[in-house]
């Protein structure tokens, strides 16, 4: 039996899943029937929280030290007369035109050094001190006036941070950082390699951000860049979080981050943050097989739940219909809705919230979906599904705060991933990480494994099996970590383009993969790219211990490489390099780590994870044969199991239980062992251990 207990609720004030939406009456201020019928339509779609505030600075801030609250008194008075409860945000992700006229240095200057003008969202300067007194005013204004009303749980911190300034401020702060960084110019040259095309520089005044028209090959450069980047971002969130906390010590706070974003490192956030929040958008029914699409979604939701080591985080935006912004602005098919709500409660979420609550009437995203219809009035599919889910929301109070619990995790480094893209070589054309951990990640999908996604700096020892493709840049540490986790028991799988360079992006010298060569028993010699028309073949051995037979078809890259205790499984087919090793085991200390040296096709990967998962005994949520496209993930608290069935083809599955008393969490009823899943629809069953 588990030891897991659940962790609090978000807000103490609602201890239940949370549903609702961004909400912007400031928009509707001279309609005022227009607020009294989204209370009652509020109440009618089950929603209990909504994100107010959000993009409202020049509404709270009409005119520089002249403030406006009574509407905002008003919204949040009248949500606590009916039960509804907010979480209020500061207003930093778009500033008031006043303020862009008076102080142009708010605004961002671009990598080419000219600066914006007013418009748009997030267009402003993290390093303005400017900027920055101003926030701190605004923020103090909001947690004085708000820090202990009823209504507010929590405090929405700006919206999806992104983006890079290149100013003067920005300038001399990057020089500051690296100068933090690195004791002497000297450290700075040699972790730079500055010597190469003469670049070395002589005084910290030469030391500018990467330019179109400047200095952008510096490989460590660039990375020094993208991390002083997150690292400005989160100290200007600390700052807006800071001027809350004074007078808000209870209240959580969280910042909506965006799917797999690459500009900034969302791990560096964790402990800024007390829960995670983000936006879900897929483009859902793109293609004949959503399973795909689902996979890459859970992965995220995966994501986010992993970087507070399992803490339920928070579906802050998703659409209840369609987008405007993507290239086709689909609508969700019957069911999906939930579905996709469903999924990320699943994965961790304790709540689901969408953009947006009303659609506005006019600019940027009038046409975007919305749980009410320029029509509005309830009598709309959409807000009848949201109605709909809202009350089975309602019914899943066990489900708050209980975790999902991994044997099994996937390396997904953000800076490994900035070094990968910025390598040159060995395909310009594509290096394509993500794609290769997605195609890691979803054989474990397809068969209901849960999954954490980890950075280099987490701790690996709670994990059975882990999983790393592509871990080219091994930062300080990180290849000792592995090493010890495969030597105490643990089971690792990585493969070709690994231990490559160093946190700098410095090769390692002595032999790829660098500190893995002793873990993996081998040695990289080369790598081969090939072109889009060329392919090759590996032949697994007879009798090799993951009891893999035949050949798969090899595209891409194939790596070189020679055997150093490991023991081969697989060799190369054709060309130059027929019959040298291209899939190795190596049992290292108690444990085992394989390499595969070729990028393969399917079935490769599912044939070799799974034969993995069935030879270690990984864990699967559900002990039956799933259907393909139909997925299981579990929640639990120690004494129960919560689990997820969900079906993400168009048509109706079934698949049969094991002989134990599951209870459909949803009606209380005994689940038969044969269950059908409609098209797009799921089931929560609930078993009590033993």
């Amino acid at each position: 039996m588990s030891v897991m207990t659940t962790f609090p609720p978000i807000s103490s004030k609602i201890p239940k899943m949370l549903h609702g939406a961004d909400y912007n009456p400031e928009q509707w201020l001279e309609y005022p029937e227009v607020f009294e019928e989204d209370i009652r339509l509020m109440k009618l779609a089950n929603c209990n929280v909504m994100s107010v505030g959000i993009f409202s600075w020049a509404m709270l801030e009409p005119e520089e030290g002249t403030f406006d609250f009574k509407w905002l008194d008003h919204v949040l008075d009248t949500f606590a007369e009916n039960g509804l409860f907010a979480f209020l945000a500061t207003p930093s992700g778009a500033r008031p035109a006043w303020m862009s006229q008076k102080y142009p240095e708010v605004l961002r200057v671009e990598k080419n050094r000219v600066r914006n003008l007013h418009g748009v969202r997030h267009n402003h300067c993290y390093t303005s001190p400017v900027y920055r007194d101003k926030i701190e005013s605004i923020n103090t204004k909001l947690a004085e006036r708000y820090g202990n009303h009823p209504a507010v749980i929590g405090w929405h911190i700006s919206n999806e941070y992104g983006g890079d300034c290149h100013c003067t401020y920005c300038q001399n702060a990057f020089r500051e950082w690296l100068q933090k960084k690195y004791a002497s110019l000297k450290e700075l040259n040699h972790a730079w390699w500055t010597t190469f095309w003469s670049h070395t520089i002589t005084d910290w005044s030469q030391v500018e951000s990467p330019a179109p028209h400047g200095e952008n090959f510096v490989h460590g450069m660039n990375l020094d860049w993208k991390r002083f980047v997150t690292d400005q971002t989160l100290d200007f969130l600390n700052h807006e979080v800071n001027a809350l906390k004074k007078h808000s010590l209870d209240l959580p706070v969280t910042t909506n981050f965006m799917e797999a974003y690459e500009g900034l490192n969302y791990w560096k956030f964790k402990e800024s943050v007390d829960v995670v929040s983000w936006d879900a958008y897929p483009t859902w029914h793109d293609e004949r097989d959503e399973s795909r699409l689902a996979a890459w979604f859970s992965l995220l939701h995966d994501l986010k739940r992993s970087i507070k080591n399992g803490k339920p985080f928070m579906l802050m935006e998703s659409t209840p219909s369609a987008t405007n912004w993507q290239e086709v602005s689909k609508l969700k098919k019957p069911g999906m809705h939930a579905l996709s709500s469903i999924q990320a409660v699943a994965h961790g979420s304790d709540t689901v919230q969408y953009f947006q609550w009303r659609k506005s009437r006019g600019s940027s995203e009038k046409l975007h979906g919305a749980v009410v219809d320029h029509y509005g009035s309830e009598n709309t599919r959409v807000f009848q599904e949201v109605s709909q889910l809202g009350g089975v929301l309602q019914k899943l109070d066990e489900v708050v705060g209980t975790s999902v619990q991994p044997e099994t995790a996937i390396l997904f480094d953000w800076e490994n991933r900035w070094a990968i893209n910025d390598a040159q070589g060995p395909r310009n054309s594509g290096m394509h990480y993500e794609e290769q951990i997605r195609r890691h990640y979803k054989p474990l999908w397809d068969e209901g494994i849960p999954v954490d996604i980890i950075d280099m700096e987490c701790d690996l020892s709670r994990y059975k099996l882990i999983i790393a493709p592509m871990l080219y840049m091994l930062r300080a540490g990180a290849g000792e970590k592995i090493e010890a986790f495969v030597e105490a028991g643990g089971i690792f799988v990585t493969t070709y383009w690994s231990g490559i360079v160093n946190e700098h992006d410095l090769c390692f010298l002595g032999g790829f993969p660098g500190p893995l060569r002793k873990t993996l028993g081998i040695w990289s010699e080369e790598i081969d790219a090939l072109y889009d028309h060329e392919k090759n073949q590996i032949r697994l051995t007879d009798d090799n211990s993951l009891q893999l037979t035949g050949m798969y078809e090899v595209h891409e890259l194939c790596e070189l490489i020679h055997l150093e205790g490991a023991e081969a499984i697989a060799y190369y087919e054709h060309d130059f390099y027929q019959g040298r090793p291209a899939l190795t085991e190596n049992h290292f200390g108690s444990g085992t780590a394989y390499y595969a040296a070729s990028r393969n096709q399917e079935p490769f990967y599912t044939d070799f994870l799974l034969s993995i998962i069935r030879k270690h005994k990984i864990k699967r949520t559900i002990e039956t044969e799933l259907p393909y496209g139909v997925t299981a993930q579990k929640r639990c608290d120690g004494r129960n199991e919560f689990i997820f069935l969900m079906n993400f083809t168009n048509q109706s599955q079934t698949l049969q239980l094991e002989k134990e008393m599951y209870i459909d969490l949803l009606d209380e009823k005994p689940v038969p062992e044969s269950v059908v899943l409609p098209s797009y629809g799921y089931k929560i069953l609930k078993h009590s251990q033993k």
